[in-house]
C-alpha cells in the first residue's frame, strides 16, 4: 500500500519486472483522424475522447462543452470562466507576454490546457501538466487538441525537467500547498524558474477567505527568497525572481539556505526534493533578459553550452544536420511534417534539440525527451526556446 503523505500514491511508479502490460491500447469505438490544428484547439472530435464528465462538472466555467459530435473548448478555466484569452491580456499588463524575453513556461494543474493553449499565438510555448484525477483525462484532452501537456505530479520527487529552465511557472488553482513541507514546493518552483523570471499564482491561497495563514506564509517566504512582488490583482499574485545569485543565507523564518556544492540542480530523473535552494553556476548569462529573445535564441548556443566540453561545436553539428535530415524526410521520405497532418512529435533522443529546432517554423510542437542517463543536455534545449523532460527507457 502506497503512503499518502504529499500524494506519493499518485506519483509515477514503475512496474516490477515482467509485470509492464504487454498488449497495444487500442482506439475507442467510433475513433476518426483528429480535428486538425489550428482548428482543434476549439473543438476536437467526441468519440475520439469519450468522457464527458469535465463537461458536466466544468461547463460552467468554460472549460468544455458537448455540442453534437464535438467537444467544445470556449477557453475557460476556474479562474478565467471568461475565457483565457482576457486573462492574458489581464497578465500582460504585468508580465512581458508580448516582448520576445519569454518564451517557454510550465503551467502548473493545467486543467485542459486551454491557458497553454492560447499562449501559443504569442510565440509562447508552456509545458502544461496535471495529475491524474477525479475530472479524468484532462491532459489527454489537451493533446488531443494538440497542445504541448504532460502527466505529471508535484509530490515527492523534483519535476523531470533541468534547473533554471522555464521563463515563467504558473498556477491557475493549481491547489499546490506551496509553503508546505518545510517549503519544498516553493523551492522545487525556484530550481525551474530562470532568473530574471515570474511567478504567477491565482487563486488559493492569494487573497483567499479562510486561507489568510497561508496567504501570509507565502508571501513572506517569497520575499526571503528575494522574489519581488509585482503585483497582487484580485486573486492573482505576480513575483520576479532576482537575476542575481540567491540572496541565502539570510534571516528567514523558514530556515532556507544554499545546497551544498556537491548538489547537482539539474539531476531530475526519480531525484527527491530538496529543502534547500540550488545553487547554480551561469545565472547572469541565462538570465530573462540577458539571454537572447526568440525566436533568435533558437539557434545560437547559450552558455550552458558553451560550458560544456566542445559544447559550441557540438551544438552547431547538431543543429546542421537536423537541417538536412528533416529535408530528407520531407522531400524523400514524404513525412508530412510541416502540415496539418502531424501536430506533435516525441523526439526520444534529442540531445541539443536539433530536429525541434529545424520544424520550429511549422504547425508542429516537439517533446524533446533526454534520457536520463545520457549527458544532461535539457538545460540547452530549454534555452533555445523548446521544451522536453528527462526519461529513463530501460
Amino acid at each position: 500500500r502506497l503512503s499518502r503523505e504529499m500524494n506519493y500514491y499518485r506519483e509515477r511508479h514503475c512496474p516490477a519486472r515482467g509485470e509492464a502490460p504487454a498488449c497495444l491500447v487500442p482506439p475507442p469505438p467510433g475513433y476518426r483522424v483528429p480535428v486538425p490544428w489550428p482548428e482543434s484547439l476549439h473543438k476536437i472530435w467526441h468519440d475520439n475522447m469519450p468522457y464527458g464528465k469535465i463537461a458536466e462538472r466544468k461547463g460552467h466555467q468554460g472549460w468544455m462543452k458537448q455540442e453534437g459530435s464535438y467537444f467544445l473548448f470556449p477557453g475557460g478555466g476556474t479562474m478565467f470562466p471568461d475565457g483565457a484569452e482576457q486573462y492574458i491580456e489581464k497578465l500582460t499588463k504585468y508580465v512581458p507576454l508580448r516582448s520576445g524575453l519569454l518564451r517557454t513556461g510550465l503551467d502548473m494543474g493545467c486543467g485542459v490546457a486551454s491557458f497553454g493553449g492560447f499562449l501559443l499565438k504569442e510565440n509562447i510555448t508552456a509545458l502544461s501538466f496535471a495529475p491524474r484525477d477525479s475530472h479524468k483525462s484532462q491532459i489527454q484532452f489537451a493533446l488531443e487538441r494538440g497542445i504541448p501537456a504532460f502527466l505529471l505530479m508535484l509530490g515527492t520527487r523534483r519535476l523531470p525537467f533541468p534547473a533554471q529552465s522555464f521563463d515563467f511557472v504558473h498556477c491557475s488553482r493549481c491547489l499546490i500547498p506551496f509553503t508546505a513541507y518545510n517549503g519544498s514546493y516553493l523551492i522545487e518552483v525556484d530550481r525551474l524558474l530562470r532568473p530574471g523570471g515570474y511567478l504567477i499564482i491565482s487563486g488559493p491561497p492569494v487573497q483567499w477567505k479562510k486561507q489568510e495563514k497561508e496567504w501570509g506564509e507565502l508571501q513572506a517566504m517569497a520575499e526571503s527568497l528575494c522574489y519581488k512582488l509585482i503585483t497582487v490583482d484580485g486573486n492573482t499574485a505576480i513575483w520576479k525572481k532576482p537575476n542575481q545569485a540567491s540572496c541565502l543565507p539570510n534571516q528567514n523564518e523558514f530556515g532556507l539556505d544554499l545546497c551544498s556544492t556537491d548538489d547537482d540542480p539539474d539531476e531530475a530523473w526519480y531525484f527527491k526534493l530538496k529543502k534547500c535552494i540550488s545553487k547554480v553556476s551561469l545565472l547572469e548569462e541565462i538570465a530573462v533578459g540577458s539571454i537572447d529573445k526568440w525566436p533568435n535564441r533558437l539557434s545560437k548556443p547559450s552558455a550552458r553550452a558553451s560550458f560544456m566540453d566542445d559544447g559550441v561545436n557540438l551544438f552547431e553539428a547538431d543543429t546542421q544536420k537536423w537541417v538536412k535530415r528533416v529535408s530528407y524526410y520531407k522531400r524523400s521520405l514524404g513525412v508530412k511534417l510541416g502540415t496539418a497532418l502531424i501536430r506533435n512529435v516525441m523526439d526520444m533522443n534529442a540531445f541539443f534539440g536539433g530536429f525541434a529546432a529545424a520544424v520550429a517554423s511549422d504547425p508542429v510542437w516537439v517533446m524533446n525527451v533526454v534520457p536520463a542517463k545520457n549527458p544532461l543536455t535539457l538545460g540547452v534545449i530549454y534555452d533555445r526556446g523548446l521544451i522536453g523532460v528527462y526519461h529513463d527507457w530501460v
